[in-house]
Protein backbone atom coordinates (compact mmCIF):
# COMPACT_ATOMS: atom_id res chain seq x y z
CA UNK A 1 0.00 0.00 0.00
CA UNK A 2 1.55 3.29 -1.13
CA UNK A 3 2.13 6.03 1.43
CA UNK A 4 -0.07 9.11 1.35
CA UNK A 5 2.00 12.30 1.01
CA UNK A 6 1.01 15.81 2.18
CA UNK A 7 2.34 19.27 1.49
CA UNK A 8 1.86 22.57 3.48
CA UNK A 9 -0.33 25.11 1.76
CA UNK A 10 0.79 28.57 2.90
CA UNK A 11 -2.37 30.20 1.62
CA UNK A 12 -4.74 28.12 3.71
CA UNK A 13 -2.17 27.54 6.45
CA UNK A 14 -2.96 23.85 6.41
CA UNK A 15 -1.60 20.51 5.12
CA UNK A 16 -3.11 19.26 1.93
CA UNK A 17 -2.97 15.84 0.36
CA UNK A 18 -0.59 15.44 -2.65
CA UNK A 19 -2.58 14.43 -5.64
CA UNK A 20 -0.62 12.19 -8.08
CA UNK A 21 -1.43 12.72 -11.71
CA UNK A 22 -1.22 9.71 -13.98
CA UNK A 23 0.82 11.46 -16.64
CA UNK A 24 3.47 12.42 -14.07
CA UNK A 25 3.70 8.79 -13.00
CA UNK A 26 3.98 7.69 -16.64
CA UNK A 27 6.78 10.12 -17.47
CA UNK A 28 8.69 9.14 -14.36
CA UNK A 29 8.43 5.51 -15.35
CA UNK A 30 9.63 6.26 -18.90
CA UNK A 31 12.55 8.26 -17.49
CA UNK A 32 13.51 5.47 -15.14
CA UNK A 33 13.31 2.89 -17.98
CA UNK A 34 15.46 5.03 -20.30
CA UNK A 35 18.07 5.59 -17.60
CA UNK A 36 18.18 1.85 -16.90
CA UNK A 37 18.67 1.01 -20.57
CA UNK A 38 21.41 3.63 -20.95
CA UNK A 39 23.19 2.31 -17.89
CA UNK A 40 22.87 -1.27 -19.18
CA UNK A 41 24.35 -0.36 -22.58
CA UNK A 42 27.19 1.52 -20.93
CA UNK A 43 27.91 -1.43 -18.66
CA UNK A 44 27.85 -3.86 -21.61
CA UNK A 45 30.26 -1.64 -23.60
CA UNK A 46 32.71 -1.43 -20.70
CA UNK A 47 32.55 -5.18 -20.13
CA UNK A 48 33.19 -5.88 -23.82
CA UNK A 49 36.06 -3.40 -24.00
CA UNK A 50 38.01 -4.45 -20.95
CA UNK A 51 36.77 -7.89 -19.96
CA UNK A 52 37.11 -10.76 -22.49
CA UNK A 53 34.58 -13.53 -22.46
CA UNK A 54 35.75 -17.14 -22.13
CA UNK A 55 34.69 -17.76 -25.73
CA UNK A 56 36.77 -14.80 -26.95
CA UNK A 57 39.79 -15.93 -24.92
CA UNK A 58 39.51 -19.42 -26.43
CA UNK A 59 39.13 -17.98 -29.93
CA UNK A 60 42.25 -15.83 -29.54
CA UNK A 61 44.26 -18.74 -28.17
CA UNK A 62 43.14 -20.94 -31.07
CA UNK A 63 44.04 -18.22 -33.57
CA UNK A 64 47.53 -17.85 -32.07
CA UNK A 65 47.98 -21.62 -32.16
CA UNK A 66 46.96 -21.72 -35.82
CA UNK A 67 49.45 -18.96 -36.67
CA UNK A 68 52.28 -20.92 -35.06
CA UNK A 69 51.26 -24.12 -36.85
CA UNK A 70 51.15 -22.32 -40.21
CA UNK A 71 54.64 -20.92 -39.60
CA UNK A 72 55.93 -24.42 -38.74
CA UNK A 73 54.27 -25.85 -41.85
CA UNK A 74 55.86 -23.15 -44.01
CA UNK A 75 59.28 -23.95 -42.57
CA UNK A 76 58.82 -27.68 -43.22
CA UNK A 77 57.66 -26.97 -46.77
CA UNK A 78 60.75 -24.82 -47.41
CA UNK A 79 63.03 -27.58 -46.09
CA UNK A 80 61.30 -30.21 -48.24
CA UNK A 81 61.49 -27.93 -51.28
CA UNK A 82 65.23 -27.58 -50.77
CA UNK A 83 65.69 -31.36 -50.55
CA UNK A 84 63.60 -31.90 -53.69
CA UNK A 85 65.58 -29.18 -55.51
CA UNK A 86 68.82 -31.04 -54.73
CA UNK A 87 67.35 -34.32 -56.02
CA UNK A 88 66.11 -32.54 -59.16
CA UNK A 89 69.58 -31.10 -59.75
CA UNK A 90 71.24 -34.50 -59.46
CA UNK A 91 68.52 -36.00 -61.65
CA UNK A 92 69.14 -33.52 -64.47
CA UNK A 93 72.94 -33.22 -64.26
CA UNK A 94 73.90 -36.80 -63.41
CA UNK A 95 71.27 -39.51 -63.72
CA UNK A 96 69.53 -38.39 -66.90
CA UNK A 97 72.77 -37.44 -68.67
CA UNK A 98 74.37 -40.80 -67.89
CA UNK A 99 71.40 -42.59 -69.38
CA UNK A 100 71.06 -40.29 -72.42
CA UNK A 101 67.67 -39.03 -71.19
CA UNK A 102 66.68 -35.42 -71.85
CA UNK A 103 66.73 -33.23 -68.69
CA UNK A 104 63.39 -32.03 -67.34
CA UNK A 105 63.10 -28.24 -67.68
CA UNK A 106 62.48 -25.95 -64.70
CA UNK A 107 59.33 -24.69 -66.42
CA UNK A 108 57.95 -28.22 -66.54
CA UNK A 109 58.85 -28.94 -62.91
CA UNK A 110 57.55 -25.62 -61.54
CA UNK A 111 54.47 -25.11 -63.74
CA UNK A 112 51.39 -23.93 -61.86
CA UNK A 113 47.81 -25.14 -62.01
CA UNK A 114 45.64 -23.45 -64.65
CA UNK A 115 41.89 -23.49 -65.15
CA UNK A 116 39.38 -23.27 -62.30
CA UNK A 117 40.10 -21.62 -58.98
CA UNK A 118 41.18 -24.55 -56.80
CA UNK A 119 41.09 -22.46 -53.62
CA UNK A 120 37.71 -20.71 -53.85
CA UNK A 121 36.35 -22.52 -50.78
CA UNK A 122 39.17 -21.03 -48.70
CA UNK A 123 38.33 -17.41 -49.53
CA UNK A 124 36.40 -14.96 -47.34
CA UNK A 125 38.15 -15.55 -44.02
CA UNK A 126 40.61 -13.46 -42.04
CA UNK A 127 43.36 -15.99 -42.64
CA UNK A 128 42.41 -16.81 -46.23
CA UNK A 129 45.51 -15.30 -47.83
CA UNK A 130 47.93 -17.22 -45.63
CA UNK A 131 46.04 -20.50 -45.84
CA UNK A 132 45.66 -20.27 -49.63
CA UNK A 133 49.39 -19.62 -50.07
CA UNK A 134 50.19 -22.58 -47.83
CA UNK A 135 47.85 -24.80 -49.86
CA UNK A 136 49.47 -23.59 -53.11
CA UNK A 137 52.95 -24.40 -51.78
CA UNK A 138 51.84 -27.88 -50.73
CA UNK A 139 50.22 -28.54 -54.12
CA UNK A 140 53.35 -27.31 -55.92
CA UNK A 141 55.50 -29.57 -53.77
CA UNK A 142 53.24 -32.56 -54.47
CA UNK A 143 53.49 -31.92 -58.20
CA UNK A 144 57.31 -31.70 -58.08
CA UNK A 145 57.47 -34.94 -56.11
CA UNK A 146 55.19 -36.66 -58.64
CA UNK A 147 57.32 -35.48 -61.58
CA UNK A 148 60.54 -36.54 -59.82
CA UNK A 149 59.04 -39.92 -58.96
CA UNK A 150 58.15 -40.49 -62.61
CA UNK A 151 61.66 -39.46 -63.63
CA UNK A 152 63.29 -41.89 -61.21
CA UNK A 153 61.01 -44.66 -62.46
CA UNK A 154 62.21 -43.88 -65.97
CA UNK A 155 65.86 -43.89 -64.85
CA UNK A 156 65.35 -47.23 -63.07
CA UNK A 157 64.03 -48.75 -66.32
CA UNK A 158 66.99 -47.36 -68.27
CA UNK A 159 69.41 -48.66 -65.63
CA UNK A 160 68.20 -52.24 -66.13
CA UNK A 161 69.58 -52.11 -69.66
CA UNK A 162 72.64 -50.00 -68.89
CA UNK A 163 74.40 -51.63 -65.94
CA UNK A 164 77.10 -52.61 -68.42
CA UNK A 165 77.34 -48.97 -69.56
CA UNK A 166 77.91 -47.77 -66.00
CA UNK A 167 80.72 -50.26 -65.55
CA UNK A 168 82.21 -49.39 -68.94
CA UNK A 169 82.30 -45.59 -68.76
CA UNK A 170 85.91 -44.45 -68.00
CA UNK A 171 84.97 -43.03 -64.63
CA UNK A 172 88.10 -43.06 -62.43
CA UNK A 173 91.44 -41.31 -62.44
CA UNK A 174 94.09 -43.48 -64.20
CA UNK A 175 96.77 -42.66 -61.60
CA UNK A 176 95.99 -42.66 -57.88
CA UNK A 177 96.23 -39.31 -56.09
CA UNK A 178 98.76 -40.66 -53.60
CA UNK A 179 101.05 -41.65 -56.50
CA UNK A 180 100.92 -38.25 -58.20
CA UNK A 181 103.74 -35.74 -58.13
CA UNK A 182 101.31 -33.21 -59.61
CA UNK A 183 98.62 -32.79 -62.26
CA UNK A 184 100.81 -31.18 -64.92
CA UNK A 185 98.41 -30.15 -67.63
CA UNK A 186 94.74 -30.37 -68.55
CA UNK A 187 92.51 -30.45 -71.61
CA UNK A 188 92.60 -27.28 -73.71
CA UNK A 189 95.06 -24.85 -75.22
CA UNK A 190 98.57 -25.24 -73.76
CA UNK A 191 102.14 -24.29 -74.68
CA UNK A 192 103.97 -27.06 -76.55
CA UNK A 193 107.16 -27.98 -74.61
CA UNK A 194 109.21 -28.54 -77.78
CA UNK A 195 108.41 -25.65 -80.12
CA UNK A 196 106.82 -23.30 -77.51
CA UNK A 197 103.76 -22.67 -79.70
CA UNK A 198 100.22 -22.58 -78.38
CA UNK A 199 98.29 -25.70 -79.44
CA UNK A 200 95.33 -27.73 -78.27
CA UNK A 201 96.12 -30.45 -75.72
CA UNK A 202 93.57 -33.26 -76.09
CA UNK A 203 94.19 -35.07 -72.82
CA UNK A 204 95.38 -34.72 -69.24
CA UNK A 205 98.98 -35.14 -68.05
CA UNK A 206 99.55 -36.81 -64.67
CA UNK A 207 103.11 -36.44 -63.38
CA UNK A 208 104.32 -39.47 -61.41
CA UNK A 209 107.58 -41.42 -60.92
CA UNK A 210 108.60 -44.01 -63.50
CA UNK A 211 107.01 -47.36 -62.80
CA UNK A 212 103.91 -45.90 -61.10
CA UNK A 213 100.89 -48.19 -61.82
CA UNK A 214 98.37 -47.05 -64.41
CA UNK A 215 94.77 -48.24 -63.96
CA UNK A 216 92.01 -49.03 -66.47
CA UNK A 217 89.35 -46.40 -65.97
CA UNK A 218 86.44 -48.64 -67.04
CA UNK A 219 85.58 -52.15 -68.17
CA UNK A 220 86.56 -52.94 -71.76
CA UNK A 221 88.80 -54.73 -74.21
CA UNK A 222 92.44 -53.82 -74.96
CA UNK A 223 92.67 -52.91 -78.67
CA UNK A 224 96.25 -51.63 -78.76
CA UNK A 225 99.38 -52.07 -76.63
CA UNK A 226 102.29 -50.84 -78.76
CA UNK A 227 104.49 -47.88 -79.73
CA UNK A 228 103.29 -47.57 -83.33
CA UNK A 229 101.37 -44.28 -83.02
CA UNK A 230 103.27 -41.03 -83.57
CA UNK A 231 104.16 -39.13 -80.42
CA UNK A 232 102.46 -41.44 -77.90
CA UNK A 233 105.39 -43.83 -77.39
CA UNK A 234 104.40 -46.99 -75.56
CA UNK A 235 100.66 -46.69 -75.14
CA UNK A 236 97.47 -48.68 -74.51
CA UNK A 237 93.99 -48.18 -75.90
CA UNK A 238 90.87 -49.70 -74.36
CA UNK A 239 87.54 -49.97 -76.14
CA UNK A 240 84.84 -49.66 -73.46
CA UNK A 241 81.92 -50.06 -75.85
CA UNK A 242 79.07 -47.55 -76.19
CA UNK A 243 81.43 -45.35 -78.25
CA UNK A 244 83.99 -44.81 -75.45
CA UNK A 245 87.74 -45.35 -75.94
CA UNK A 246 90.49 -44.45 -73.45
CA UNK A 247 94.19 -43.96 -74.26
CA UNK A 248 97.20 -44.20 -71.90
CA UNK A 249 100.45 -42.86 -73.41
CA UNK A 250 104.22 -42.51 -72.70
CA UNK A 251 104.33 -45.74 -70.70
CA UNK A 252 107.58 -47.03 -69.23
CA UNK A 253 110.26 -48.26 -71.61
CA UNK A 254 110.93 -51.33 -69.47
CA UNK A 255 107.95 -53.61 -68.91
CA UNK A 256 105.39 -51.00 -70.12
CA UNK A 257 102.39 -53.31 -70.43
CA UNK A 258 100.54 -55.44 -67.94
CA UNK A 259 97.91 -56.49 -70.54
CA UNK A 260 97.79 -57.81 -74.10
CA UNK A 261 95.66 -56.98 -77.12
CA UNK A 262 92.25 -58.65 -76.97
CA UNK A 263 92.33 -58.98 -73.17
CA UNK A 264 89.21 -58.00 -71.22
CA UNK A 265 89.91 -55.68 -68.31
CA UNK A 266 87.88 -54.36 -65.39
CA UNK A 267 87.84 -50.86 -64.00
CA UNK A 268 90.75 -50.55 -61.56
CA UNK A 269 92.96 -53.26 -63.16
CA UNK A 270 96.64 -52.32 -63.51
CA UNK A 271 97.31 -52.15 -67.25
CA UNK A 272 100.77 -50.54 -67.42
CA UNK A 273 103.32 -48.25 -65.79
CA UNK A 274 104.24 -44.55 -66.04
CA UNK A 275 107.26 -43.68 -68.20
CA UNK A 276 108.52 -41.03 -70.64
CA UNK A 277 108.53 -42.69 -74.06
CA UNK A 278 107.59 -41.00 -77.31
CA UNK A 279 107.22 -37.21 -77.50
CA UNK A 280 107.59 -36.58 -73.78
CA UNK A 281 109.55 -34.11 -71.65
CA UNK A 282 109.43 -35.99 -68.32
CA UNK A 283 107.86 -39.07 -66.70
CA UNK A 284 104.10 -38.71 -66.81
CA UNK A 285 100.92 -40.34 -68.11
CA UNK A 286 99.09 -38.68 -70.99
CA UNK A 287 95.44 -39.76 -70.75
CA UNK A 288 92.67 -39.25 -73.33
CA UNK A 289 88.99 -40.18 -73.62
CA UNK A 290 87.08 -40.36 -76.91
CA UNK A 291 83.33 -40.66 -77.47
CA UNK A 292 82.10 -41.69 -80.92
CA UNK A 293 85.49 -40.78 -82.40
CA UNK A 294 85.69 -37.32 -80.84
CA UNK A 295 88.23 -36.59 -78.11
CA UNK A 296 86.53 -35.06 -75.06
CA UNK A 297 87.65 -33.64 -71.70
CA UNK A 298 88.45 -36.58 -69.37
CA UNK A 299 87.75 -34.50 -66.25
CA UNK A 300 84.01 -34.85 -66.88
CA UNK A 301 84.23 -38.54 -65.91
CA UNK A 302 86.12 -38.61 -62.58
CA UNK A 303 83.08 -39.34 -60.42
CA UNK A 304 84.15 -42.86 -59.47
CA UNK A 305 87.09 -42.33 -57.11
CA UNK A 306 87.38 -38.65 -56.24
CA UNK A 307 85.69 -36.77 -53.41
CA UNK A 308 84.03 -33.42 -54.31
CA UNK A 309 86.97 -31.60 -52.73
CA UNK A 310 89.54 -33.62 -54.70
CA UNK A 311 87.58 -33.12 -57.91
CA UNK A 312 87.37 -29.34 -57.41
CA UNK A 313 91.11 -29.16 -56.77
CA UNK A 314 91.84 -31.25 -59.88
CA UNK A 315 89.50 -29.07 -61.93
CA UNK A 316 91.33 -25.89 -60.87
CA UNK A 317 94.71 -27.35 -61.79
CA UNK A 318 93.49 -28.72 -65.13
CA UNK A 319 92.21 -25.28 -66.17
CA UNK A 320 95.56 -23.57 -65.72
CA UNK A 321 97.06 -22.69 -69.12
CA UNK A 322 100.65 -23.84 -68.68
CA UNK A 323 103.25 -25.88 -70.58
CA UNK A 324 102.22 -29.46 -71.33
CA UNK A 325 104.69 -32.34 -71.04
CA UNK A 326 104.01 -33.78 -74.52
Amino acid sequence: MSKIKYYYDSETLSYRKVERKKRHVFFRFIGFLAASMLFGLLFFFIINQYVESPALVDAKAENEFMKLEVEKANEQINNLAQVIAEVEERDNTIYRIYFDAAPISDEQRMAGFGGVNRYKDLEGFNTSERVIQLKKDIDQLKKRVAIQSQSLDEIAELAKDKEKLLASIPAIQPVRNQDLTRMASGYGYRTDPFNKTRKFHYGMDFTAPRGTPVYATGDGVVTRADANSSGYGNHIRIDHGFGYISLYAHLNAKNPYNVRVGQKVKRGDIIGYVGSTGRSQAPHLHYEVSKDGERINPINFYYGNLSPEEFNELLKKSQQENISLD
